[in-house]
């Protein structure tokens, strides 16, 4: 109890809440020595997200893997794979990073291993090993050598089983064959994922994201899906109770460390409303993420819908939302939008004074659309190549790569990279920063209820207050004018999406012109 005559202080925001990521995929993002992005390439462009502003960036797998699923399939998770660097490279970039604000979070790949992790080459040797039982084995259901144990499918097609001559059994994998899942029933396989969180937060890092962590916990008896579901992957509906406990365990881990350390989930199951429980009640996962704009029509009521849902959802629980129009598995949002930078912009706009913790992935600030790849030049197995090609750093031919990337770059290379954009006031890339720096520097912005308003078809309005700061949005998604007033207050101009540059505190008539958004404040 506080002394006399002193009210108790309010808690401390940890930094995560309402903050700005940046998803870096290192393969595409900039490379210090070849046509393959690697960490000292990162190093060379924090200049890059400093100037934009955000809180931190989300680094996809850098563990050593052969690839099959581009890093998705680890085989050591307390390494740093050759194409990347080593961990003296890590170490120099986490270092550099926190010089300039910003924080570091890990990929962590908890349900599945490469099948050549020596966890597995061991499970895999015999029956008799001690690590036969961190990976799931079955005989099949009517013998060793009978039909699959159960009518479980695999993400990128076919059995979630596969076969193995040496031992007589076939081990799951919800992913490729090349991606074990592990068995997290098992305490030894828990302590050791948990040891490998305290890897890498003992050297520093601020977080982690958490790959399809809700796949983790799973029925030991591994019953079949409902007939209506005998043909569907289980990414998207595989939700089992014994995960709560499981990420409980995790949660301590992290909390255990100083700094508000953090970890996102991936959670791929539809609504917010199945997404709540993952938070727990403050005690599992910190942030879950949303994705249900990425899937969004271009419609105003549909925008609306999705974001009142996941007020209702997690309000309740004081559980922060976590929005993304794009990332390394989708469709880039200006080729979802039909190419339109008019649109992109709007998203962007509605995407950055939302209430929640956003994650930009990166090229959108650049208004990137998907590179065109040839069928010959395809490497992805799940035909993703497109959104994970490189960024462009120079307008220059190569773009500022010291050799032929991976992957063709986006269309329009040559005007669409951070040189000549920045030198546009009103570009795209401007846009994102001015956005940034209003949610940082506006309470409402940052921290501030959501509230939608009622407005005409094709318009999505709502206000962003926190006491007695007050924030409206209005974006048109219509191909037309809208002229409104809303409920007839002053109100003057502080951003519009067509002209960044503009210098805030004009008066606002009531329009906005077609596929436009404008941030408002009372006059």
């Amino acid at each position: 109890m506080g002394e006399k005559g002193h009210e108790a202080a309010a808690p401390r925001r940890p930094w995560w809440r309402d903050a700005v990521v940046y998803q870096i995929y290192p393969r595409s993002f900039a490379s210090a020595r070849s046509g393959v992005g690697d960490l000292d390439g990162i190093r060379e462009h924090l200049g890059h997200l400093a100037w934009l502003g955000v809180d931190g960036f989300w680094l996809s797998p850098i563990y050593p893997s052969p690839m099959a699923d581009f890093g998705y399939d680890v085989s050591d998770y307390c390494g740093v794979d050759p194409v990347f660097g080593d961990l003296g490279d890590f170490d120099r970039l986490l270092a550099a990073s926190h010089r300039v604000d910003l924080r570091v979070l890990l990929d962590w790949v908890p349900n599945h291993t490469s099948d050549r992790h020596p966890w597995f080459l061991e499970s895999r040797s015999s029956r008799h090993n001690d690590k036969r039982e961190w990976y799931v084995w079955r005989d099949g259901r009517d013998g060793p050598d009978g039909p699959e144990p159960n009518n479980w499918r695999a993400a990128f097609g076919g059995r979630a089983w596969t076969w193995d001559d040496r031992t007589g059994q076939r081990y799951l994998h919800l992913f490729l064959p090349q991606q074990p899942d592990l068995n997290w029933n098992n305490p030894e396989v828990e302590r050791a994922l948990h040891d490998v969180l305290r890897f890498w937060l003992d050297r520093g890092v601020d977080g982690f994201r958490a790959d399809v962590v809700h796949l983790i916990g799973k029925d030991p008896s591994l019953p079949d899906q409902p007939a209506a579901l005998a043909g569907v992957d289980l990414v998207g509906v595989h939700d089992d109770p014994r995960t709560h406990d499981l990420l409980r365990r995790i949660r301590a881990v992290i909390d255990d460390y100083p700094g508000d350390r953090t970890m996102v989930g991936e959670v791929n199951l539809p609504g917010a409303r199945r997404i709540a429980p993952y938070y727990g009640r403050g005690d599992e996962l910190p942030l879950v993420f949303d994705f249900a704009l990425l899937s969004a029509p271009w419609d105003a009521a549909a925008w609306a819908r999705i974001v009142q849902e996941a007020e209702d959802a997690f309000t309740p629980i004081d559980a922060c939302p976590v929005w993304a129009l794009s990332n390394h598995d989708q469709v880039r949002q200006r080729t979802r939008y039909g190419g339109s930078e008019d649109r992109a912009r709007v998203a962007a706009f509605v995407l950055l004074t939302l209430r929640g913790t956003v994650f930009l992935y990166q090229g959108e600030e650049l208004g990137l659309e998907n590179a065109v790849v040839p069928a010959d030049e395809r490497v992805d197995p799940g035909g993703r190549d497109g959104c994970r090609a490189p960024l462009p750093w120079t307008a220059q031919a190569g773009y500022g790569w010291p050799a032929t990337p991976w992957l063709p770059f986006p269309p329009d290379a040559g005007a669409r990279n951070p040189e000549l954009l920045s030198r546009d006031p009103d570009s795209i890339l401007h846009l994102y920063r001015r956005l940034i720096a209003a949610r940082r520097a506006t309470p409402a912005l940052h921290g501030g209820r959501w509230t939608h308003v009622g407005a005409p078809a094709g318009v999505l309005a709502y206000d962003r207050v926190l006491d007695d700061d007050v924030r409206r949005v209005v974006a048109n998604f219509s191909g037309e004018p809208s002229r409104w007033r809303g409920d007839g207050a002053g109100w003057l101009v502080e951003l519009d999406s067509s002209r960044p540059s503009m210098v805030p505190g004009a008066a606002w008539d009531g329009v906005v012109p077609p596929e436009t958004a404008v941030l408002l404040r009372p006059g």
